[in-house]
């Protein structure tokens, strides 16, 4: 393996990992914003409103969205695999 196939490779594999985490990471970041803004607003300070509504926001991601996701990391997995020989 060549210089540059290892690091089309690594390329290809820190995009897979960004595309696979963004759903995740930004409906995390707009349900901490929107908490945020409620808390600021009542002044409520309390640390498990923050924690529990990502929580479950996170979760209903991975529910929805985790056979796409796991698509996406099988069909990577299995174009690796079968790269090896050649």
């Amino acid at each position: 393996m060549e210089l540059r196939e290892a690091t089309d490779l690594i390329r290809h594999t820190l995009v897979l990992a960004l595309i696979v985490s963004a759903p995740m990471l930004l409906i995390g970041l707009a349900v901490g914003i929107i908490v945020s803004l409620i808390q600021a607003v009542t002044q409520i300070q309390e640390q498990t409103l923050a924690f529990i509504p990502k929580v479950i926001a996170i979760a209903a991601v991975l529910v929805i969205g985790g056979p796409w996701m796991l698509g996406q990391v099988l069909t990577y997995t299995s174009d690796l695999y079968n790269s090896i020989p050649g």
